[in-house]
């Protein structure tokens, strides 16, 4: 399953509970990829636990698929690191050109 990556959810270890949980995540994560994607575009940039917050979704289900929007070129950092509510740093994101067209292109194909 890592080889389709970061089309598809991650897995690690040779147990097969990793692969089974990405399995299971196939389907959700198209549209939790959507939900970063929109909730960033009305934020302009924010940290992945501000996507989060504003998203209104489970960190552990969200948070990976960011990654991956960031590994498709769709979102990236914008330099700048704030103090997430941890205390720890955390780069702030934004959708790059990619980002923006694709969620303008999924919205004209759904009217």
């Amino acid at each position: 399953m890592t080889d389709r990556y970061p089309d598809h959810p991650g897995s690690k270890g040779p147990d097969g509970t990793s692969q089974a949980a990405a399995a299971a995540m196939a389907r959700p994560a198209q549209r939790l990829r959507r939900r970063a994607l929109e909730t960033l575009a009305r934020l302009r940039e924010a940290t992945a636990l501000e996507v989060v917050e504003a998203a209104q979704v489970p960190r552990e289900a969200l948070q990976p698929r960011l990654s991956e929007l960031r590994r498709l070129g769709l979102v990236e950092p914008t330099g700048e690191r704030r103090r997430n509510p941890t205390g720890k740093s955390a780069a702030a994101l934004r959708l790059t050109d990619r980002g923006a067209a694709a969620l303008r292109k999924e919205a004209g194909a759904a009217s």
